[in-house]
């Protein structure tokens, strides 16, 4: 591949080098548009895209930019103060999204308790926010560490119409978990163990609350922490931070292990010299981004978006989004709408871990840690966090805050919790966001998810759901499946925001098991079609990889079947082998 695609875009070799020099260190990772590549994305900002540029339509000039998959349709609205107050009124707290969660009841009883945790009842069949039994509680959590790896948007403003063809996407268009390693150990050393010579790597640092693994920090001599991430969402709460210390694990592990490995088929290892520590972090990373890209595409994506759309783009490739070779972009209705699916997945509280940081038991009921996912009552519930919540949110290391993997990965001891359903319910704790939960450098008003999301849909002037699914050549809702949010504002029955469109439809079309046919398809195109441009992935490199690492992990008694995706191997494989989670033990 050349430097250059010789049109004045960006090719993805010259991206993935800028994109490195832009993840390095804290300061760069969290200072907005990625460093190596801000100057270029103010230029490419200027330059026209799509079609004039030889590319498809809908495609930006530069892969650095986001894009669209449907550039032919109009906004599903206009950009009015009347349509503002409208979504704003869609998703105010207490209206038609809040499940109305009973906080007060307590993080426990938001789990255990029928009375209160959403889930069927004898005068209500469906719930009021009910469990999901195809998917576990840390599908949520796989879901915004992969969105985390390949999109981020630092520079429009909510309900500001912006054009997605002229604005940065700060995280690399390629499932490359540049969130976990940056540009690499020349170019992020902060992310990498120091050595005797003055270089850094390849091992990546991990830090401790003082009794299991936490992300690596420094303190900051008032009582907080600065987390040292290439993407510091990865903080945000206790169970994004414990996925990205699993695969800093993970890859650790891998560096240990190289040298009993067949590594035959990975590019990065044929002729290198393994001694070499620049080799060992390019064998290793690609190592483990095949077993993380394998599970997204047979374990995750299954799960969310269902088998048989996932074996169609697999068999007989995508039908709507098709990125130029080698030059993936971000198309803005997965990122700005169907993607953000798993907000409605998210439960209101969790059980971290079970023993508190009393240490490891072999009683899963020891000393567990609930918690509500962000608690409104917390007395700095805006931060600065400098003391140990009583809540999940990130950026404090302490005793107590790390997770225990059981609850979120099925490993057959009957542990296993579920996340929530896909549908236009979103848990009570999302209307009332901690500012320190807000992605740095972005706009933090709002503080209310649900109308956050809703005046993205503004933003991007993303079309109708409804124009979308008849493109997609799938029959559209109607104005009486969608009479709730008819009931807030009519035209939007008729001309629905996108990302409430594709929540009505898994809810219709599944029973909110599945995203439906227009968002299901738009994920597994979107999300595979990103391994399809990329190279080096497992998916262009060699299809039929299978992992290998972790299989050797013996599952308990009582496997919960009603999980879906592929069994054979599971994230609970991978936790395994990264050192975090042991069968039997509880922690």
């Amino acid at each position: 591949m050349t430097e250059s695609n010789g049109d004045g875009g960006v090719s993805r070799r010259r991206l993935l080098a800028g994109a490195g020099a832009a993840g390095a260190g804290l300061a760069a990772a969290s200072a907005g548009v990625l460093p190596g590549l801000a100057t270029s994305a103010r230029a490419a900002a200027l330059a026209p895209a799509g079609s004039a540029h030889g590319l498809p339509p809908g495609a930006p000039a530069n892969s650095m930019l986001f894009g669209r998959i449907f550039p032919q349709f109009p906004p599903f609205a206009a950009d009015t103060s009347v349509v503002r107050e409208a979504l704003l009124e869609v998703g105010v707290q207490g209206g038609i999204m809040d499940a109305q969660d009973d906080l007060a009841a307590g993080p426990k009883a938001l789990i255990v308790d029928p009375t209160v945790n959403g889930n069927p009842t004898a005068t209500n069949p469906y719930g009021t926010n009910p469990d999901n039994p195809t998917m576990t509680a840390g599908s949520t959590f796989v879901g915004q560490f992969t969105d985390h790896d390949i999109t981020f948007d630092q520079t429009s403003q909510l309900g500001v119409t912006t054009n997605p063809l002229t604005s940065p996407n700060t995280r690399t268009p390629a499932l490359d978990l540049d969130s976990v390693f940056g540009g690499g150990p020349a170019i992020s050393p902060n992310l990498y163990v120091s050595n005797p010579d003055g270089s850094a790597g390849p091992a990546l640092k991990i830090g401790t609350g003082g009794v299991h693994e936490d992300i690596p920090r420094t303190p900051n001599g008032d009582g907080t922490y600065t987390a040292i991430l290439s993407d510091p969402r990865n903080d945000e709460n206790l169970m994004i931070a414990g996925l990205h210390c699993a695969h800093i694990l993970f890859y650790n592990r891998v560096l240990g292990d190289l040298g009993s490995m067949n590594l035959s088929r990975f590019p990065s290892a044929r002729g290198a010299d393994t001694a070499v520590g620049y080799l060992q972090y390019l064998i290793a990373r690609e190592v483990t981004l095949w077993h993380y890209q394998w599970l997204l595409v047979n374990e995750h994506l299954p799960q969310i978006a269902g088998q048989a759309v996932v074996s169609d783009v697999l068999a007989r490739g995508n039908k709507f989004y098709r990125p130029p070779p080698g030059d993936a972009f971000m198309p803005i209705e997965f990122g700005a709408a169907c993607y953000r699916f798993g907000h409605s997945m998210a439960r209101p509280s969790y059980r971290a871990n079970f023993t508190s940081g009393t240490g490891d038991s072999t009683n899963p009921a020891a000393d567990p840690f609930f918690g509500l996912l962000f608690d409104a009552t917390e007395p700095n519930f805006n931060g600065p966090i400098n003391y140990d919540r009583d809540d999940l949110l990130g950026g404090y290391p302490a005793p107590n805050r790390y997770i225990g993997w059981q609850t979120f990965f099925d490993l057959g001891d009957g542990q296993v919790k579920n996340n929530k359903k896909i549908d236009t319910t979103i848990s009570s704790v999302m209307f009332t966001l901690p500012v320190p939960a807000i992605a740095p450098h972005t706009q933090t008003s709002p503080t209310v998810l649900p109308q956050r999301n809703l005046l993205r849909q503004l933003t991007w002037s993303l079309p109708s759901g409804q124009s979308i699914a008849v493109a997609m050549g799938t029959t559209p809702l109607t104005a009486t499946d969608l009479a709730d949010i008819g009931s807030v504002y009519a035209p939007f029955a008729t001309s629905t925001p996108l990302w409430y469109y594709i929540l009505a439809e898994a809810k219709l079309a599944t029973d909110g098991l599945t995203l439906g046919p227009v968002g299901g398809r738009i994920v597994a195109e979107t999300l595979i079609g990103l391994l399809r441009a990329d190279p080096t992935s497992y998916l262009s490199v060699y299809p039929k990889f299978t992992p290998f690492l972790g299989t050797d992990l013996t599952m308990g008694p009582t496997p919960d079947t009603s999980i879906t995706g592929n069994r054979s191997y599971t994230r609970a494989n991978f936790l395994y082998y990264a050192g975090v989670v042991q069968p039997g033990t509880y922690r």
